[in-house]
């Protein structure tokens, strides 16, 4: 190749962070091209998914366009979904693109790199749990979470028409940020929905239900901040479940591993995540029982220097023998990392260390409240925070993704028109 060419597989927060951070910088450049790969055609930051399936936020309207990302930032865009790594030649080959009949529009095609970055996501892990993948909703895309809004909603409109015998019971099993978050933005959809021609809509026709494994919700975070989140949910009406284990799915909900029922007539899987199946022993990178590829201190593949991972399909072993968790601000710093790490290898110069900085975990309950902490690490330890001051960090959270994608400028334009929005578009998404 005449060119130098750096591929990013995968638009999530740090893949399409990297890719828009290396189009700015050598976008313009003759000797260096970048490309983003991705299977789907928009993004949406993946916190937020839970909103898409709720139905606060809209993913139509919200989401960002690679294609129109890429314009701006300075890379290429490529849709496809990677299948084989050809590490001797350099080279990966793209799945051919189908319609929605199945009929070819684009035929599987390779791209040669000199650089490959690896930051595919992650999947909810359902550990093989008999009729979880059968009859469970999973809020992995963007897809996933509309399939689920659909569901929602036309259930809605099955209770207004009493067609529905007795109360919507949605059963979420696992209490982390994912399920506790949805958990507060069903109610809240459950609340707006009246003013929509629902008025007659009873709040006590949806029960919610949180299953948990573990001892209290919100494992990894501190027991203060589960117990504040805990107490938030309990306002709402939200039954939680601790020390309940589900052995198996069916269509009617879940049986426990002590054999008791817990009825649910939707059902959502968000308990533990994991590397896609397809990333265990790909290409002959070093996996872990995860499928997450090992990387280097430097976040290089263990077994090729040319490639690097990032974010939730990356392993990462810290100094203290942790592993970075899977986390939107560990993809956010991975992504600046790899950045910086590309640039010095174009340079000849020697690579930066990776190192993690926990500054804390918020966990949003809708528009009621958020709770978390802040400034985390090993030697300070954290400080708790709840109500409008957690809320107020949780937008910040995304806004600092936008700003690494827009600027400063654009993202300021970005929240005038979203609170225009607000003002003209529904407060829920209908339909």
């Amino acid at each position: 190749m005449s060119e130098h060419h750096i591929v990013v597989v995968g638009g999530g927060a740090g893949g399409l962070e990297l890719a828009s951070k290396l189009g700015r910088k050598y976008g313009s450049s003759s000797s260096v091209k970048i490309t983003l790969v991705d299977r789907n055609l928009t993004h949406i930051w993946k916190p937020l998914l839970h909103e898409v399936a709720a139905g606060a936020l809209d993913a139509d309207m919200d989401g960002v366009d690679y294609r129109v990302q890429a314009a701006a930032a300075g890379f290429r865009f490529q849709p496809g979904e990677l299948t084989a790594i050809d590490r001797d030649s350099k080279t990966l080959t793209l799945a051919p693109i189908r319609d929605d009949a199945g009929h070819e529009i684009v035929a599987a095609r390779t791209l040669q790199y000199n650089h490959l970055v690896l930051a595919i996501g992650s999947v909810t892990n359902d550990f093989g749990t008999a009729g979880a993948a059968e009859h469970c909703y999973f809020l992995d895309s963007v897809k996933q979470a509309k399939k689920f809004h659909h569901t929602l909603m036309n259930t809605f409109l099955a209770l207004q028409s009493e067609r529905y015998p007795r109360p919507l019971r949605v059963g979420i099993v696992g209490a982390g940020a994912t399920g506790v978050e949805l958990a507060a933005e069903l109610h809240k959809s459950a609340e707006l929905i009246r003013s929509y021609g629902f008025d007659d809509f009873d709040l006590k026709q949806l029960e919610i239900v949180l299953i948990e494994a573990g001892e209290r919700i919100l494992p990894a975070l501190s027991e203060r901040i589960a117990a504040a989140a805990s107490r938030e949910l309990a306002k709402l009406g939200v039954k939680i479940c601790v020390n309940t284990a589900v052995e198996s799915v069916n269509k009617d909900g879940f049986v426990t591993r002590s054999g008791d029922s817990i009825e649910a007539a939707i059902k959502v899987w968000a308990a533990g995540v994991r590397a896609p199946d397809f990333l265990a022993n790909f290409a002959g990178l070093e996996t872990n029982r995860g499928n997450q590829l090992v990387v280097t201190d430097v976040l290089q593949t263990t077994r090729d220097a040319s490639i690097f991972a990032i974010g939730d399909c990356a392993s990462f072993t810290q100094a203290n023998g942790s592993r970075v968790p899977p986390r939107a601000q560990a993809a956010h710093q991975m992504a600046d990392c790899v950045y910086e790490n590309i640039v010095r290898s174009l340079k000849g110069q020697s690579l930066k260390r990776f190192t993690y900085k926990d500054h804390g975990s918020l966990v949003s309950l809708s528009n009621y409240t958020a709770v978390g902490s802040l400034m985390g690490n090993l030697t300070r330890g954290s400080m708790m925070i709840e109500g409008m001051m957690a809320r107020f960090m949780y937008k910040s959270l995304y806004r600092m993704h936008q700003v690494a994608l827009h600027g400063y400028f654009k993202t300021l334009l970005y929240m005038l028109a979203q609170g225009i929005n607000r003002r003209l578009r529904p407060r829920l998404k209908l339909h």
